[in-house]
């Protein structure tokens, strides 16, 4: 991973707690584990950031791949603090706390802030070893992560272009498809969620990424914005599909979600599909560089509460309508910082965000419209170039 590393705002939030340095202890599941050091693992491993540099700290079986993937400045291996030999004295766990505690003396660390998810035994283990530890409540690296690099951008559009051939084959599916009393069938069989899932993720493979847990849903099971789907896609019903895929290369993700019917779902359905796509133009018409994500998100809220449908905002207690932010941050992970939602902060030019506003009621079922977009100075620039529109189309 070749991502330009600036960590001017974690240097000067040490500086200014008089910390040495800032330790992460996790595995490749840690995005920003994964953004400082340039490398992933399986097993957990240790980055530490210190005033001299990135270092990491790894067991012998990742030494050569780290060594020659990852960004940081040093490589050591468990190995170098006669690791085997603690296990031996000590058992695993204090073995562990004493070779961490070595590895920061020997970058005269004395004193380190940790991330929130930091082990507690791990914290522990290091304060009877006198290493002062310090849980960082801010979140600082997910906020650099938040503001993208060139490079990061690239990856991000890659993504999308996948994340567009898999909704391509998903509206070939449903273009395409058969009607036999209300149900869409496939080379006889009724087409299914699961069915599209599956060309879903194959087509995704194809482009070099992956995902478990796509959204298929129709009819009532769209009015849940979270609900997976499941069964034989109907005609004259909404179909919400929500793909996130992420590079299995690069761990970036891309976002998008479209809505289809075959056939004609009804007047209010088609209604509450375009008082959707009214309210996602005006939020990414308001994108750009000092709004915040909160003033996005009431402008989408303006959009759907003057068509007479509820909100959170204006009613936090209903269960249909517009029921969730109108969107979050995406990179290294699906959900990150900005939000574009009630508490959103001020957008940065380089910020990667969602627009996705939606509208639900399972009498009716479920509309959402999403777009993936880079805050600009003076607006924003698309990442998604997939049409928008609920019939569905064949190529």
């Amino acid at each position: 991973m070749s991502v330009d590393v600036d960590l001017t705002p974690l240097y000067e939030s040490l500086e200014a707690n008089e910390l040495d340095g800032y330790l992460i202890d996790d595995d490749a599941s840690d995005s920003d584990q994964r953004y400082v050091s340039g490398f992933t693992a399986p097993d957990p491993y240790q980055t530490l950031v210190a005033r001299d540099g990135i270092h990491l700290l790894v067991s012998g079986l990742e030494y050569g791949r780290a060594s020659t993937d990852s960004s940081a400045d040093s490589v050591t291996r468990y190995s170098a603090y006669d690791y085997q030999e603690l296990v031996a004295e000590y058992g695993s766990s204090e073995a562990r706390y004493r070779m961490l505690a070595a590895f920061l003396d020997d970058y005269g660390v004395d004193s380190i802030a940790v991330p929130r998810s930091f082990p507690t035994g791990t914290a522990d283990g290091l304060r009877e070893q006198d290493v002062s530890v310090t849980v960082e409540p801010e979140g600082i690296i997910e906020r650099i992560r938040a503001t993208k690099t060139d490079w990061e951008l690239e990856q991000i559009r890659a993504s999308q272009r996948a994340n567009e051939a898999a909704m391509a084959t998903a509206e070939e599916l449903i273009a395409t498809a058969a009607v036999e009393d209300g149900t869409l069938l496939r080379h006889g069989e009724p087409l299914t969620s699961e069915r599209v899932k599956t060309e879903i993720e194959i087509t995704l493979l194809r482009h070099g990424c992956g995902l478990d847990d796509t959204i298929v849903a129709c009819g009532a099971d769209g009015a849940d914005p979270h609900d997976r789907g499941s069964g034989p896609l109907e005609a004259d019903e909404l179909i919400v599909i929500d793909i996130f895929p992420r590079n299995k290369e690069t761990g970036y993700f891309a976002d998008m979600t479209r809505t289809f019917a075959r056939g004609d779902p009804g007047e209010e359905a088609r209604r509450r599909y375009d008082v959707t796509k009214n309210a996602y133009e005006a939020a990414l018409e308001a994108v750009e560089a000092g709004v915040t994500g909160a003033d996005v998100h009431g402008v989408a809220c303006d959009v759907i509460e003057d068509a007479g449908y509820a909100t959170l905002r204006s009613d936090p207690s209903t269960e249909t309508g517009f029921i969730h932010s109108t969107g979050h941050g995406v990179g290294l992970d699906i959900h990150e910082e900005p939000s574009v939602s009630p508490s959103g902060g001020e957008l940065e030019a380089g910020h990667v965000i969602s627009i996705e506003p939606g509208i639900y009621d399972p009498a009716v079922g479920g509309v959402r419209i999403e777009d993936l977009v880079v805050v600009t100075e003076d607006g924003h620039e698309n990442l998604t170039e997939y049409r928008v529109g609920l019939e569905p189309k064949s190529e």
